[in-house]
């Protein structure tokens, strides 16, 4: 499976700004699930959290999908095109180190909504981490071992 004909296209005439909150997603080359095993998965975790140490970014709740991952943000420093590759890239090059592989991870592009300041952000960050349990991954939410969000 290729990317999407527009992909390259889906950040065409929009921008980021500081202080805004986003709901951001990406998707494994060729649908590709690789996060079926949760260690795969702690690996694209800890690039979330270094973008928090940074100050790039304030995770507010995010969930890793087998190929695909959810992540509530609110932006603090610097643009989301420069978060989601550097997001992407330095989580690639840890899942290849571990996979011994040298493989693309990410489909380009990304997908990116700014939440209206009157959107319930508990709302969404609900209906993100419930995710596994809609996909039928697990019973409960705790089973689940990738997710997080800062209300709990």
């Amino acid at each position: 499976m290729s990317n999407p004909p527009h992909a390259h296209r889906l950040r065409f005439g929009r921008h980021s700004e500081s202080g805004r909150i986003y709901l951001l997603t990406a998707v494994t080359r060729n649908r590709e699930p690789i996060f079926h095993d949760w260690r795969i998965g702690r690996l694209l975790v800890k690039e979330f959290r270094r973008a928090q140490q940074s100050g790039t970014a304030t995770s507010l709740a995010w969930v890793v999908m087998q190929d695909h991952f959810h992540w509530l943000i609110e932006l603090r420093s610097g643009d989301l095109p420069k978060l989601m590759q550097s997001t992407k890239s330095r989580s690639a090059r840890a899942i290849n180190r571990t996979r011994e592989s040298s493989a693309p991870v990410w489909q380009k592009g990304y997908f990116d909504r700014a939440l209206r300041r009157e959107e319930d952000l508990k709302t969404t960050a609900r209906y993100i981490i419930a995710k596994p349990l809609r996909a039928g991954l697990v019973q409960r939410i705790g089973d689940y071992p990738l997710w997080d969000a800062v209300w709990l």
